[in-house]
């Protein structure tokens, strides 16, 4: 089981650092070689009353064990008290005691996002610092809002850089909006000064939702241009439940698309990860490969 510490790393404001996964153990003595690979589960755009996906990807985490990352848009409509009760809670709702969350538009429905903050009970940052860090192994994760301001020299960029300035090797962040995306809703550019940040530092893999499919897209710089060297890896899984989007264009770097649900699993090690779509019971779509940090 993983130990449990503050993840209060250096210049992360303490009222954004709840108690998150450490390595196990409590560190990487010897070099992040010596640290066992870690599991990350995750998907976004949940749980919807009256609809059977958020059921159907609840059973795949029941079998999955390790970190679950929940990518926001987590109790439709309008992430009220009433829908995470009613919603989430019965679904991935039995994960929450293992579960980083993010955020999503449909949370600041209500005011503050208050209804989703105090859900998960200081898992989540807090309310209008809605971002934080946790070590998964070897691996800094960053776990961002991107409802919120984020541009260069808002609290969270400046928090974000100074997480950054002390990184390991590998590094992986995910937020709700993606910055590509192929789906009805597109490409969220407001949060490529996040983006240009984090390829100026190294960050390997991005993950968002926001539109209700899967995009596995090649690494790339903020612009859209293809960077096999320094690129982010974004993944876009939005299949955590809602109903599915068609996929409308696909992105400048895709590699990969699905419309249907399932999550994505991926196994972190010292010095590189690997990726794994899983689809629901009856689904037909798998993706999975490797790849090497930086």
């Amino acid at each position: 089981m993983l130990a449990l510490l503050a993840a209060a790393c250096g210049g992360s404001p303490s009222p954004t650092a709840p108690t998150a996964p450490a390595a196990p153990g409590g560190g990487a003595q010897g070099g992040p070689a010596l640290v066992p690979p870690e599991t990350l589960v995750a998907a976004g755009d949940i749980a919807q009353c009256g609809q059977p996906g958020a059921e159907r990807t609840a059973r795949l985490l029941d079998g999955i064990p390790g970190t679950i990352a929940a990518l926001g848009d987590l109790a439709y409509m309008s992430g009220s008290e009433q829908d995470f009760r009613e919603c989430y809670g019965p679904t991935w709702g039995r994960h929450r005691g293992r579960t980083w969350p993010v955020p999503g538009n449909h949370e600041y429905q209500s005011a503050n996002a208050a209804p989703y903050f105090n859900y998960f009970e200081g898992r989540a940052g807090s309310p209008g610092h809605g971002y934080y860090s946790y070590r998964l192994g070897a691996w800094l994760v960053l776990a961002l809002d991107s409802n919120v301001q984020l541009g260069e020299g808002s609290p969270q960029y400046e928090w974000a850089r100074s997480e950054l300035r002390g990184a390991p090797k590998c590094t992986l962040a995910y937020m709700h909006h993606p910055l590509f995306s192929p789906g009805p809703n597109g490409d969220s550019p407001h949060v490529r000064p996040l983006w240009q940040l984090m390829y100026d530092n190294g960050v390997d893999v991005v993950l968002a939702g926001h539109d209700h499919l899967y995009e596995r897209q090649g690494p790339q710089d903020p612009s859209g241009r293809y960077d096999p060297v320094g690129g982010i890896r974004e993944f876009v899984v939005g299949t955590g439940g809602a109903p599915p989007y068609e996929v409308k264009r696909p992105s400048p770097n895709s590699e990969a698309r699905y419309s249907g649900h399932g999550v994505i699993r991926l196994t972190l090690s010292g010095d590189a990860y690997a990726w794994e779509f899983v689809p629901v019971e009856g689904g037909t779509f798998h993706d999975s490969g490797t790849d090497i940090c930086h």
